[in-house]
């Protein structure tokens, strides 16, 4: 049977990918089991059978893709996703096509969706969030210096590696910017959107701020703080009045960067470097220490 361990891939030489090939073909992999399934297909273990490199391949049906009109998302996801370098963003290496469906060669993240985590745990410990946060941190840095908005930021969209480490693993909704450059297109998921995109206003890269406030609640509380299973028009009318209900067993430090970051003036979130050496991230996380969270 295929893949009866894993390794890490990250400081394995003997096992890379070869980045001279220009063309792949599905000859080129040996296919596992399925790791999930997505809106338009499904995620396989895979070995590239040249250098044994192990990947997820995400398998996208063309027909579905038209369907829901996406294929001018998908090719921005590719390219902005491919050109992305660091620990915390998953790797995009490379794509091929048939005449039926679309092929994404991405990395391995070996210990699956924080989603899942999140769900089995039912929330994090407060040491365990600052870590993911200050991880996601980084990796908003990174993106935003490239000018790049991610603009879904959720627990089912962030992976987890090997080594425990936290993941951005789908840029469907990403997007570059310029620097004067508003964007205005409605986009993400309800529980975490923004004021400015609930109302239909143009945003910017601060988006990413309150996704961050947002997850940050999530992983402390177990769900979205505005969210209303009975009810989206609630859920719209708290995200706008920022109806904000912090427990009382959060920290003071947690429910000061959570407020900080959930604020309904985008230019009044707390700015990503400030994050970094906010009291809630310091108390956890030392200097030189932010890509593992095991």
């Amino acid at each position: 049977m295929l893949f009866l361990y894993l390794f890490d891939q990250s400081t394995n030489n003997n096992y890379r990918l070869s980045q001279e090939r220009k063309q792949w073909s599905l000859c080129d992999f040996e296919i596992g089991r399925a790791l999930g399934k997505g809106n338009f297909g499904q995620v396989y273990l895979a070995r590239e059978k040249q250098s044994g490199f192990v990947v997820a391949l995400k398998v996208l049906y063309k027909a579905e893709l038209a369907k829901s009109k996406v294929e001018r998302q998908l090719r921005r996801e590719v390219e902005i996703q491919g050109n992305l370098r660091h620990p915390n963003i998953l790797r995009l290496y490379g794509y091929f096509h048939d005449e039926s469906r679309v092929f994404l060669i991405l990395e391995l993240a070996a210990n699956g969706e924080l989603y899942k985590e999140l769900q089995a745990q039912g929330q994090f410990t407060e040491d365990v969030a600052a870590r993911y946060i200050a991880q996601m941190t980084n990796a908003l840095l990174y993106l935003h210096s490239k000018r790049v908005i991610h603009r879904d930021i959720k627990p089912e969209n962030l992976l987890l590696g090997l080594k425990g480490e936290l993941k951005i693993g789908d840029f469907g909704w990403s997007v570059r910017t310029g620097v004067t450059d508003r964007r205005s297109t409605l986009c993400g998921t309800l529980d975490y959107l923004p004021p400015e995109i609930v109302e239909g206003r143009r945003h910017t890269e601060k988006v990413d701020l309150w996704s961050l406030g947002i997850l940050l609640y999530e992983m402390l509380c177990g769900k979205p703080p505005f969210e209303d299973e009975n009810s989206y028009e609630t859920t719209y009318r708290r995200i706008i009045s920022v109806d904000l209900r912090i427990p009382n067993h959060v920290s003071r430090e947690a429910s000061d960067l959570i407020r900080k970051l959930l604020v309904y003036k985008s230019g009044e979130r707390l700015p990503l470097r400030r994050i970094i050496q906010h009291p809630f991230i310091t108390k956890y996380v030392p200097q030189g220490r932010r890509t593992s969270s095991r």
